[in-house]
């Protein structure tokens, strides 16, 4: 055997050492370091950004909230809730591991109701829930260890060694990372319209949502380049979910289930001045 045929065998046989270990790093992950951190994480964001602090905007969200989160069951009915409103324009809402809710005040100018809003509550606690969290850390970890050991299989000389590892990080970006994640979009989209329509706030609004959001953006990256669906994408699949989800919101609504969370009107953005005639 010649020693580049040597040489080739050896590396076919890493390779497939460290691609094996993108299923084996999910147990590198345990709940409670993973709440550990989100209660940490959560609390350095609220000691550090500002928050909301006049009433009804806190009534309005804690009011849609709650609603979301009584809805679980399982762990996460056990979980510590908790909810920050940051007094920041990003159009961006999370929940973190262990159940600490934050949004920002810029998603308060697209979501232009009740159930506007428990659309975007329900999709980012369905991301709890569903455990995404610690799937995309055990992914991340296991697709660090696999490009090291492929860099090092495939390098050569240092130049190349280099080479080879930012080609293999933009692969592993690109062909494991993002469609693991759109993945894990998908789920919370379909998990959190129930959550929404459970606790009584009618699915149909997530559509009107995301055409907000649609009609807020300028430039958005091609859907391949994303972790997120595309706009167009994201509400053709909603449309898909629909009728599942529209069962156990007329189930809902037939159990009394009916909130009322009004929004402060003065969350919606100031009317351009008309032109002049």
């Amino acid at each position: 055997m010649t020693t580049r045929a040597f040489r080739r065998i050896t590396s076919t046989a890493l390779a497939v050492a460290a691609l094996a270990t993108l299923s084996g790093c999910a147990s590198m992950v345990s709940d409670a370091d993973l709440n550990a951190q989100g209660r940490a994480t959560f609390e350095k964001l609220r000691s550090e950004v500002p928050l909301v602090r006049d009433r009804p905007t806190i009534e309005f969200v804690s009011c849609v909230a709650d609603a979301i989160v009584t809805q679980l069951d399982g762990e996460a009915a056990t979980y510590e809730w908790e909810l920050a409103i940051f007094d920041q324009q990003p159009v961006n809402a999370f929940v973190l591991p262990g159940g600490k809710i934050s949004v920002y005040k810029g998603l308060l100018a697209i979501t232009k109701n009740d159930a506007q809003l428990a659309a975007v509550m329900g999709h980012e606690v369905a991301h709890v829930t569903q455990r995404h969290p610690a799937e995309r850390m055990a992914r991340t970890k296991a697709t660090q260890v696999g490009v090291g050991v492929l860099s090092g299989v495939v390098g050569g000389t240092p130049i190349a060694a280099r080479s080879a590892s930012t080609a293999l990080q933009i692969g592993a970006q690109l062909g494991l990372l993002l469609p693991f994640n759109r993945g894990q979009e998908n789920e919370a989209d379909r998990v959190g319209l129930i959550y929404m329509a459970k606790a009584g706030f009618d699915p149909r609004e997530s559509i009107k949502l995301w055409q907000n959001m649609q009609n807020s953006k300028d430039n958005e990256p091609p859907e391949f380049m994303s972790t997120h669906p595309s706009s167009d994408t994201r509400i053709d699949r909603l449309v898909d979910l629909l009728p599942a989800a529209l069962l156990e919101y007329n189930k809902a609504r037939s159990a009394g289930l009916r909130p009322n969370c009004p929004r402060p009107t003065y969350l919606d953005p100031p009317k351009k001045p008309a032109g002049k005639t």
